[in-house]
C-alpha cells in the first residue's frame, strides 16, 4: 500500500529476540577466562600449612592474611614487613572496617613462639578476631 508517496506495510513488526548462541558463546568465554586467572589471583608465601583433623579453617572474606614461614618472616600479601611495624600497617589496611579479621598462616616448621608471638601482638593492639589458618589433613584409609 502507498500512501502519499510512502510505502507501509502491514505487518511490520520488530524481531526482538535474543540471539542464544552468540549470549552463550560469551558466557563460555568468560567462564573460561575466570576458570584460568581464579588460581593466578591466589597467589602468596609458599607454606607448608599444619594439618588438622575436619574441614579445613579458613578467615573471612573481609580478612586480612598474615604469613609467617619458615624462617620466622612476617608477610601480608608478597611483602616482608618488621614485626615493629606489623600493628601500624595492619591498622592502615584495616581502616573503617572494624569487622575486619586477621587470618594468621604459619608454616609448619616455623617457631612456635613467632606465630603465637605475633597472635599475641594483635590481641594487645585491640583485634579480638584473630585466627590460624591450617589444611585439613588428609583421611587414612
Amino acid at each position: 500500500m502507498i500512501i502519499n508517496g510512502k510505502s507501509i506495510r502491514k505487518n511490520s513488526r520488530r524481531n526482538a529476540n535474543i540471539n542464544m548462541t552468540n549470549l552463550m558463546d560469551v558466557m563460555m568465554v568468560l567462564l573460561v577466562v575466570f576458570m584460568v586467572a581464579a588460581p593466578l589471583m591466589t597467589s602468596g608465601i609458599p607454606l607448608d600449612l599444619p594439618k588438622v583433623g575436619g574441614g579445613t579453617l579458613n578467615g573471612k572474606e573481609t580478612s586480612i592474611n598474615i604469613s609467617v614461614d619458615k624462617d620466622g618472616i612476617y608477610y601480608i600479601g608478597q611483602s616482608a614487613i618488621e614485626p615493629e611495624t606489623i600493628i601500624d600497617k595492619i591498622m592502615a589496611i584495616k581502616g573503617e572496617n572494624n569487622d575486619v579479621t586477621i587470618t594468621i598462616s604459619g608454616d609448619a616448621s616455623s617457631a612456635y613462639g613467632r606465630v603465637i608471638g605475633l597472635m599475641a601482638l594483635l590481641k594487645e593492639a585491640g583485634f579480638s578476631k584473630v585466627g590460624l589458618k591450617t589444611e585439613a589433613r588428609q583421611k587414612q584409609k
